[in-house]
């Protein structure tokens, strides 16, 4: 299962790594908001979380379905700028039916490589927002419904949000890590025009790789996730993230110009169990259904119904499978009124092997 990226004709100077500041403040709320996914952030993330006000932590929270459990399309810029600024302009110029189908896209993500139509013009596709964003509880709930019922009104509360965070501590952590992003952009791009573009996604990420069949030329993106987009007579954007590792984020939507988000060299999680532990945990997460389903599970917390509709089984199913990595102790839950709410233990995966836990959350 990977992420494949046809190339087949596209000028090497169509291929860009650049830097984007609204890609790295969605890159930072991620590792706020999962802290347990980037422990090596963890100095950082507790003394950040420790300056917002009670005030603007609900807000984030209230939004946070953008950039926690996935990144919205509508913060990874095809197109960098130089500036937040430019960038929100950016979105401000796209349209209602786009920009809301992107930022919910989330809540339907088992359809995210079906170019589903907006939940604007279909009301199917309302329907199954309004659903879905149920299970996530009434806040969010209420925040999808306000946004289906008043877009301007809502995109104008999350440029104000994502303005915020930039006067309260992103703009001086850009300051600090744009050297390093942009150093990092400048090395790939030398090693792209003098090299070629296989040795520029190697030094990205090992994940990266180019693959070549008969007159097709395509990037693989070594993801669980599977899908398929072209960028053929369009263009194929690489930013690099301080705050990633360790995911690697493609956007490969219908109609949107391809976007990878790699992370700079960063460190690794590692630990150790019970042989008999270890036995038990390895045999949980080796069927392949179960490793799609702790795919989800490690991004946040899902509903067995939820999980059920993302991979085409029944629910019965994904119970079934749910017990066995609950009795291997890789599971949490709590329940959110009539909701019962699953995630992955992050903290345990991570002593199980950190090649599995990148796997995951790759």
């Amino acid at each position: 299962m990977s992420v494949f990226i046809d190339i087949t004709g596209l000028p090497q100077e169509r291929i860009t790594f650049g830097l984007s500041p609204l890609a790295e403040l969605a890159a930072a709320l991620h590792a706020l908001s999962e802290p347990a996914h980037h422990p090596r952030l963890h100095g950082w993330t507790t003394s950040i979380s420790a300056t917002f006000k009670a005030e603007l932590a609900e807000r984030l929270h209230e939004a946070d379905f953008l950039w926690r459990a996935a990144r919205a399309d509508i913060l990874l810029p095809a197109v960098p700028r130089g500036t937040l600024t430019e960038e929100l302009d950016d979105l401000d110029r796209m349209a209602d039916e786009r920009y809301v189908a992107a930022a919910l896209e989330i809540s339907c993500a088992s359809r995210y490589g079906e170019g589903a139509p907006s939940p604007l013009v279909d009301a199917g596709a309302r329907g199954r927002a309004l659903e879905l964003a149920a299970a996530r509880g009434p806040r969010q709930a209420a925040f999808v419904q306000r946004m289906l019922d008043d877009p301007p009104a809502v995109r104008a509360w999350i440029r104000r949000l994502l303005e915020e965070c930039d006067e309260v501590f992103f703009s001086d952590t850009w300051r600090r890590v744009r050297v390093q992003l942009a150093a990092d952009a400048r090395h790939k791009t030398e090693l792209l025009r003098h090299k070629g573009l296989a040795e520029a996604l190697k030094a990205a990420s090992p994940a990266l790789t180019v693959e070549e069949d008969g007159l097709r030329t395509r990037i693989v993106v070594d993801k669980l996730g599977a899908g398929r987009t072209t960028a053929a007579g369009a263009a194929l954007t690489f930013l690099p993230t301080a705050f990633g590792w360790p995911h690697l984020i493609a956007l490969y939507a219908p109609g949107w110009q391809p976007v990878v988000q790699y992370p700079v060299p960063a460190g690794e999680p590692a630990g150790a169990a019970s042989v008999d532990t270890v036995k038990l945990r390895l045999e949980a997460v080796a069927h392949p259904m179960r490793m799609r389903l702790c795919r989800h599970l490690a991004r946040g917390t899902y509903t067995t119904g939820e999980l059920a509709d993302a991979n085409g089984i029944t629910a019965p199913e994904v119970s079934r499978h749910l017990a066995v990595l609950r009795k291997a102790g890789l599971l949490t839950t709590r329940r959110r009124g009539r909701y019962v709410l699953h995630q992955l233990d992050v903290s345990v995966v991570a002593r199980l092997g950190s090649d599995f836990l990148e796997g995951m959350l790759r």
